[in-house]
């Protein structure tokens, strides 16, 4: 019966299709299309900056650690030479984990290209517990470099002003070295702690007299003959007044 009555129903309708079944409306898929810049030189830069690894400025020797003879209870002197491998002026800056008992001498200054410096470093050693000698020390050193324009005076400050173009040239570990142990390392301290302090020395003697002064077309001025003339002239100034 049930049979019966579905196909009396669809006999009635006459086979039609429900047209409002095709009325339903269609949502239309809408595509993002999506426009891709193309990248400017300076996103180009920095991405390149961030990915190829820094140039260096300046060259190290040593070139990753400082030495230090191991003194308990006294200030000890290590010492590092800084050179100029570009071809501009570079000023450097020493930064350190422990600056309340290390300093440098200089802290920082300016070379120009092919210039070296060699700078000292120095460090007051604590007494360990234990007289335990320290195998590892969580002291380091940085050292970082800024190019620098024209002829200028050295100021800490030109780091704070430039940050974007400072660079980090190295971070030195910490060695300390028996004393009285021979060692290569040791020698080559002691080398350098010598050529620091006649460089020193040399700085603060006056400049040397390069001799008479020449002046115009070779003219040369002795000064003891330009004082003897003086004197003469006048001599011969007092005679002449007397005559009168």
């Amino acid at each position: 019966m049930a049979i019966a009555e579905e196909k009396k129903a669809e006999s009635g309708s006459g086979g039609k299709v429900d047209c409002n079944f095709f009325k339903l409306p269609f949502r239309r898929s809408t595509v993002s299309v999506h426009r891709h810049n193309p990248p400017t030189s300076s996103s180009v830069s920095s991405v390149a900056k961030s990915i190829l690894p820094t140039r260096r400025r300046l060259k190290l020797n040593p070139s990753n650690k400082l030495y230090f003879p191991y003194e308990p209870g006294k200030q000890v002197k290590s010492a590092i030479r800084i050179k100029n491998t570009s071809k501009s002026n570079v000023a450097f800056k020493f930064q350190t984990t422990a600056p309340k008992s290390c300093f440098m001498r200089p802290p920082g200054a300016i070379l120009a290209p092919g210039e070296s410096i060699i700078a000292t470093v120095f460090k007051f050693v604590e007494q360990p517990e234990n007289n335990e000698k320290p195998e590892k020390t969580g002291l380091k050193f940085k050292i970082m470099s800024l190019k620098v324009k024209g002829s200028i005076d050295y100021v800490p400050e030109l780091f704070d002003e430039q940050k974007d173009q400072v660079a980090v040239e190295q971070i030195l570990r910490v060695v300390f070295l028996d004393p009285a142990r021979p060692s290569s390392a040791l020698e080559k301290l002691k080398h350098q702690l010598a050529e620091a302090d006649a460089a020193l020395e040399a700085r603060k003697k006056p400049p040397e007299d390069a001799g008479p002064k020449i002046i115009g077309e070779g003219l040369v001025i002795d000064e003891w003959k330009e004082r003897r003339e003086r004197y003469l002239a006048k001599q011969q100034g007092e005679v002449v007044v007397d005559s009168v």
